[in-house]
């Protein structure tokens, strides 16, 4: 399945989210990843998340597509580089 993940955390735990969640899918920008995840990933991500995570203080929003093929994405202003621009 392709999701795009969204997270609001207290300050004290950004980096331990962030970490998780890079080590599963794309970061896009800020606390914005999306990408290509299995069915057993997926609950190990939300697994590890939801160690870390303070449910009466913090947010986490996961939208799930079936595929990627209907999914389209727009992007305005500046653009993170992708790490394939970074391939020599």
């Amino acid at each position: 399945m392709f999701v795009i993940l969204v997270y609001d955390v207290g300050e004290k735990r950004v980096q331990k989210v962030h970490k998780i969640c890079k080590s599963y899918l794309t970061w896009v920008q800020k606390s914005v990843f999306e990408g290509e995840i299995t069915k057993a990933k997926y609950i190990q991500l939300l697994t590890k998340l939801k160690e870390v995570m303070k449910e009466d203080e913090d947010s986490l929003l996961v939208y799930k597509f079936r595929t990627k093929k209907y999914y389209e994405r727009d992007s305005f202003g500046i653009e993170k580089p992708s790490w394939e621009d970074f391939i020599l």
